[in-house]
């Protein structure tokens, strides 16, 4: 149900929004294609279900060329897919994607939309999909999409059948269709119809595509010719489009800036068919809407265009503003007012920023902020008033041509302001498919508009304009210089374990030791710690916070408390109590070079795994892939974990160099290969061989999961086998163990059904397909309706060592907690001890 309207809506038309976290000048070049595109009525949204499914290529053509404006639609944040970067995974790595997807729109052009739904992994049919994500509601934020953004034209990714290769994927065609007819019928979703009108675009193409060995083009279908070289940008829009889809860093999706024109094709799919172009029966200009005089002043405008004197066009740009505002159509006024406000604000070449020298600020405190603002045009603009936040004060003072202000001002952050998170995750998830959101209304961006900001009254010519500057942070870095981010609203308190779980083990003294971090954002002297399990108080303790002094606090909890808990794997929640308020979470901040920094908060919970862990290894080495937990899983378990590098397989001593990396590696219980290590560790090439030889000579090496993209080493293992794209997505799969007696399976841990119940996610992914008879698989699972699989782990006897391939789904399991997954690969690192 819609209840509230955001901010987006209750603003004056004439503000101009910021979604950095400064107010700056568009290029030149860009400016003069905000003027070409202001000239053009249709829009087009292009629709898939994850980050980095859209086509960069056509959204640059659609955008720099053809001067359409055209935003994508990603179903999903991308939460379920897999980290190159990082450990991140789920809501953090959703987030991750989020801000790579805007990364990527600040290079090609476009808007960027999401629904609710949750990405919550590979999944092989629409029947599959829509088992996890609700078809109406999905349906339902699709079509608030179209009402709110207007497009003529929706152009899906996918084919609703198995030729899209992904079931999220065939799922955002079926959706896409089905929003299409209802967008502009009154009586689907009518409680949007409080904010937006109903909206019937012209049809729904699909793009089709050429995908390794599958191709779904056709000679008879509709073509466009894109790829062509822009002077402007100094590069054609294909290699623009390799620049914004290599921004896709986390997944991995490095894309070549390839030149030249090629070919896209379209399919029909609902709607008024298209014969000619995209455009084909849609109103495209001012004129043919019955707005003659203002295509008349656009053509003039763009005709007489200074690059290097924008400001001459101010005149002509403010006489057309008058003409905009007189428009009956409220939807059309106020997206081209928009854009023609933000034009006229860059040819002034106004800048303006609210700055203060600390990135985090808590509700209720007072800061010193910089107001910095500029103007270069010839003739003033004039600074009439300034809304601080909670005061307002009168100005009426000329910013003078290219020379900066800057006023000091102290604020108050309301005592209400909510803590700086992404709105999505501000509360827990409806299910495990579906985001909850505090404003319906905010469904379909990328993130909110800042809710603390300084408002600017300014005046250009004899026109009025409000200016909106978020409370920003600047530093400077010295490798990156001038760094201005979003002020971060944390709480006043905040705490969280020093471990992401804990593991208690059954052949260890049962007793549980814990450290709680407390970082303490203001001057409290001292509280008390709560230690919760169900609801139940284990424990706690009265803390001297030393005037405000961030301190870990150690705390033991009985075996005696322990004994009473009943379940292999726990959560055990900590809350925080000073001067009567209570203080329950944790701060999650993600920090990449090529992203801003990114914040979101959860409970102050951790997992304990309490069962019978077995482990007969001491010492692993760990050969690094994609970004995973197992390392750290490992030394929680009291392991050591040394990350391998090029002097661990050369050395500096006088022997061979394989005697040497043989004497060096033997040290080791196991080595262990990261998922996707041949995708990412460009050594491995070399590295192998000594592997191998540390095997045969009794060594224990054990490979998780890789994929057949950008590999290093075409053999992985001593003896081949090959990797497929076959995978198991149910998690509560069927496991048949093929040889119940076999060592993996019963030393140390004795393996049984038991250890695979509540993983998450999948079973694993990319399982060989064929391999040679040496090895000896030991499952077999499947997901419903197909046939079995045995590739889920092989082993094979090697010299007197071990090998062992695993795309089992480790890397997810160890981190949620999961004991039985623990059992299993710890029987793997042991094989060398039976």
């Amino acid at each position: 149900m819609f209840k509230k309207v955001s901010t987006v809506f209750i603003l004056g038309l004439n503000t101009v929004f910021c979604s950095a976290q400064q107010v700056r000048p568009s290029k030149s070049s860009e400016i003069y294609r905000e003027l070409k595109t202001l000239k053009q009525l249709p829009k087009v949204l292009y629709l898939a279900a994850h980050p980095d499914d859209e086509n960069t290529g056509l959204l640059s053509w659609l955008i720099n060329d053809q001067n359409v404006e055209t935003g994508y639609l990603s179903l999903t944040r991308g939460d379920g897919g897999q980290n190159l970067l990082g450990t991140e995974q789920g809501a953090a790595l959703g987030l991750i994607r989020t801000h790579e997807l805007l990364e990527a729109r600040k290079l090609d052009g476009a808007r960027q939309f999401f629904t609710r739904a949750i990405d919550f992994g590979f999944s092989k049919n629409t029947t599959d999909t829509f088992k996890q994500w609700n078809a109406d509601s999905i349906t339902a934020d699709v079509v608030w999409v179209i009402r709110q953004f207007r497009p003529d034209v929706i152009i899906c990714r996918f084919p609703p059948t198995a030729a899209a290769g992904h079931g999220q994927h065939a799922a955002s065609a079926v959706v896409a269709e089905k929003a299409f007819k209802l967008a502009g019928n009154k009586n689907a979703f009518p409680d949007q119809l409080k904010y937006v009108n109903v909206w019937q675009p012209k049809r729904v193409l699909w793009n089709t595509f050429r995908f390794g060995g599958v191709n779904t083009t056709a000679e008879n279908q509709l073509k466009v010719t894109v790829g062509q070289y822009d002077p402007q940008l100094g590069m054609g829009y294909g290699e623009l489009a390799g620049l914004s889809r290599s921004l896709h860093k986390s997944q991995g999706a490095g894309t070549q800036s390839v030149a030249g024109i090629r070919t896209e094709y379209f399919a029909h799919v609902s709607g008024e068919p298209a014969k000619a172009t995209l455009f084909d029966g849609i109103t495209k200009t001012w004129t043919s809407q019955g707005n003659a005089d203002i295509d008349q002043s656009l053509d003039k405008i763009i005709s007489a265009f200074s690059f290097n004197n924008p400001d001459l066009s101010l005149p002509a740009l403010l006489a057309l503003r008058k003409k905009v505002v007189a428009l009956k159509d409220s939807d059309v006024k106020k997206d081209k007012l928009k854009s023609l406000d933000h034009i006229i604000v860059s040819c002034v070449g106004f800048m303006g920023e609210v700055v203060t020298n600390q990135a985090e600020a808590v509700a209720g405190n007072h800061y010193n902020f910089s107001l910095n603002l500029i103007s270069r045009a010839a003739d003033p603009v004039v600074l009439e008033n300034v809304k601080w936040v909670n005061q307002s004060e009168s100005f009426n003072r000329k910013l003078s041509k290219d020379s900066l202000i800057t006023l000091q001002h102290d604020i108050q952050i309301p005592e209400d302001a909510a803590l700086t998170e992404p709105y999505w995750l501000a509360k827990p998830p409806v299910n495990a498919a579906t985001f909850s959101v505090p404003n319906d209304t905010l469904v379909g961006l990328p993130e909110a508009e800042s809710p603390l900001n300084v408002l600017l009254g300014l005046k250009i010519g004899s026109e009025k304009f409000q200016v909106q500057l978020p409370l920003s942070f600047k530093k400077l870095d010295p490798v990156r210089g001038d760094v201005v981010e979003a002020l971060r609203i944390v709480p006043a308190l905040e705490l969280k374990f020093t471990q992401p779980l804990y593991l208690v083990r059954e052949d260890e003294d049962l007793q549980l030791n814990l450290n709680v971090k407390v970082n303490s954002n203001k001057p409290y002297r001292k509280g008390v710690l709560n230690l919760m399990y169900n609801g139940e108080r284990l424990g706690g303790a009265d803390v001297s916070l030393n005037n405000g002094k961030d301190i870990t606090i150690n705390y033991v909890i009985p075996k005696t408390k322990l004994a009473a808990i009943n379940s292999a794997r726990w959560q055990l929640d900590a809350s925080f109590v000073a001067d009567g308020a209570t203080f329950n979470k944790k701060q999650v901040l993600i920090q990449y070079p090529h992203l801003p920094s990114l914040q979101y908060f959860a409970p102050a919970t951790v997992t304990v795994m309490n069962g019978d862990i077995q482990a007969k290894i001491k010492k692993v080495g760990y050969i690094e892939g994609a970004g995973d937990f197992i390392p750290e899983f490992l030394r929680i378990a009291g392991i050591q974990v040394d990350v391998l590098k090029d002097e661990d397989f050369y050395g500096n001593s006088d022997e061979s160099v394989e005697n040497n990396s043989r004497n060096k590696l033997s040290q080791y219980d196991a080595i262990i290969l990261g998922v996707r290590a041949n995708n990412t560790e460009k050594k491995l090439g070399r590295w192998m061989p000594f592997l191998w030889s540390y095997a045969k000579a009794g060594g224990n090496l054990v490979m998780q999961y890789n994929t057949n993209q950008d590999t290093t080493v075409d053999q992985l293992g001593m003896y081949n086998f090959s990797i497929a794209n076959k995978r198991v997505t149910e998690e509560n799969a069927s496991v048949k163990f093929l040889n119940p007696g076999h060592k993996l399976l019963n030393f140390p841990n004795k393996i049984t059904a038991d250890d695979f119940k509540g993983w998450v996610q999948e079973r694993g992914a990319y399982f060989p397909a064929q391999w040679d008879a040496a090895y000896e698989p030991l499952f077999e699972m499947y997901d419903t309706g197909e046939e079995p699989l045995q590739g889920s782990t092989l082993y094979a006897k090697y010299g007197k060592g071990n090998f062992i391939y695993t795309p089992l789904a480790f890397f997810r399991q160890l981190p949620a907690g999961n004991v039985g997954a623990a059992r299993l690969f710890f029987n793997f690192l042991s094989a060398q001890k039976n």
